[in-house]
């Protein structure tokens, strides 16, 4: 998969530098597969929620780091894309209000 907004990534680093490792894991992971539907993605992260609503738009969630953090992306199976959409530490995932923001 390609993966876009790596930006975010980054970002996220740049504050908690103790998820550094963890999320080049995941990246490295999701990179390497080609998923073409929800069922797929289960396999790699067994942990992940894969329809999420968020407003109009379904997204997947990611335990990072052993679920201290969330990272929420949109994936287009068909083009072969996963976009990043908000990194959150556990804390930030659980006031929920990230869905309105997506």
């Amino acid at each position: 998969m390609t993966v876009t907004r790596q930006d975010r990534i980054v970002e996220f680093i740049q504050r908690h530098a103790d998820s550094a490792d963890a999320l080049a894991a995941w990246l490295q992971t999701v990179e390497s597969v080609t998923w073409r539907h929800p069922a797929e993605v289960r396999q790699t992260f067994g942990t992940v929620d894969v329809a999420v609503p968020a407003g109009n738009r379904k997204v997947a969630v990611f335990n990072i780091k052993g679920n201290h953090y969330r990272l929420a992306a949109s994936i287009d199976y068909r083009a072969e894309i996963v976009n990043v959409l908000r990194i959150m530490t556990h804390r930030e995932y659980d006031r929920d209000k990230w869905k309105d923001t997506l």
